[in-house]
């Protein structure tokens, strides 16, 4: 009986030592594999950019799990078309931990390229970046995100149930940096866009000390105050330039449940 009991207990210590102790499961009613949505850049009257942001129709398989793969692409556009910029970031979303498996990082900057490709290990909490011919490896905190899976994430949490001024963390890897990813939930408002008002909640990352924004609340994200929570407009201070940088929703498609524009 001792044996049979130290053999089980001995297989029990290689399932968790090789398989790891199970994800998280968090729940998703915001989103859904097929949404897209479009976004205009703009420096006061001026178009200067766009971004894409879409989950693909098809669920993909990296590290064994179910994933969501989420590209955003930003680009260029209007007068600013003229440098040519556009990039791309991937990342694979684990469908209910919400934690990232595979980020790719690719920009075309005139005659500048460059493709990175990250391979998320959450049982090791290691981070391998491969970019090129050069292989490295950082050590990563528990559930950490990338840039892409990190807002996906703030998706899944109604932000409209808590008190303003409540903040929102989560541990982030970008590039071969962890930092600790601090949203404030600052209020309700309302936002006028291309379809009409809609009723929003603000929202503030809390950034540490820079040079490169101007103030504490210098990102000023408004999301919809409905159960999609998708970003309806993005307003940016940076240090270096006068007014602000505006990112706003102009097309979308296949969203969880329909806006309610008034």
């Amino acid at each position: 009986m001792k044996k049979q009991l130290l053999f089980i207990l001995f297989v029990g210590f290689l399932a968790v030592a090789f398989v790891g102790k199970t994800p998280r499961v968090i729940e998703n009613n915001s989103f859904m594999a097929g949404e897209k949505y479009t976004y205009k850049v703009k420096y006061g009257f001026l178009t200067i950019g766009q971004a894409n942001v879409d989950v693909h129709t098809k669920i993909y398989k990296v590290s064994n799990r179910p994933c969501y793969r989420v590209n955003v692409v930003g680009k260029t556009a209007g007068l600013a078309s003229l440098w040519k910029v556009s990039n791309t970031y991937r990342s694979f979303i684990d469908t209910s931990a919400f934690i990232p498996h595979k980020f790719v990082y690719s920009a075309r900057e005139g005659n500048f390229k460059r493709d990175q490709s990250f391979i998320f290990d959450h049982n090791k909490h290691v981070v391998k970046k491969i970019d090129k011919d050069s292989v490295s490896q950082f050590k990563v905190p528990e559930y950490v995100q990338d840039v892409i899976s990190g807002y996906y994430f703030l998706r899944t949490i109604d932000f409209s149930k808590m008190e303003e001024g409540t903040s929102v963390s989560a541990p982030l890897f970008f590039d071969k940096v962890n930092y600790l990813m601090n949203v404030r939930y600052a209020g309700k408002d309302i936002v006028k866009t291309k379809f009409g008002k809609m009723k929003v909640l603000r929202l503030n990352p809390v950034l540490p000390n820079n040079k490169l924004f101007e103030g504490e609340d210098a990102i000023r994200l408004y999301v919809s105050d409905d159960i999609n929570r998708v970003p309806i407009r993005l307003e940016i201070d940076f240090a270096y330039i006068a007014g602000s940088i505006a990112m706003e929703l102009i097309d979308y498609k296949n969203v969880k449940e329909e806006f309610a524009w008034q």
